[in-house]
């Protein structure tokens, strides 16, 4: 299984981004994978962002970045999205896509700086 994440980049304080995350070489279905984005700033430990199950038809948010970032997928193009609005320079880290089924996989991330 592969996965690559693309779509990060420097972003002013209110800006947005969105994220994209490739998958390719999987054993089973896209559809079963539950899917997930992750993140990781420096000297900080890697964090949940955000969670989407395998239809995309229940979403979870993590409280730092509540309403202002969306997760969506589309099973058709094996792909993961992640919606950045109203970036603030404290979401600043490499953000990483996550499969999981029976076993789980990760990106090799993708850098988000936000800063003026």
């Amino acid at each position: 299984v592969q996965l690559v994440e693309s779509g990060g980049g420097l972003a002013q304080p209110g800006g947005s981004l969105r994220l994209s995350c490739a998958a390719s070489g999987l054993t089973f279905t896209f559809s079963t994978y539950a899917m997930s984005w992750y993140r990781q700033a420096p000297g900080e430990e890697r964090e949940l962002v955000a969670a989407i199950d395998r239809a995309g038809g229940r979403t979870h948010n993590v409280d730092s970045v509540e309403d202002r970032f969306t997760i969506s997928r589309d099973n058709a193009k094996n792909t993961l999205y992640l919606q950045m609005n109203s970036l603030k320079p404290e979401d600043t880290a490499e953000y990483y896509c996550n499969a999981r089924f029976l076993s789980t996989y990760w990106g090799q991330g993708t850098q988000v700086t936000v800063s003026s």
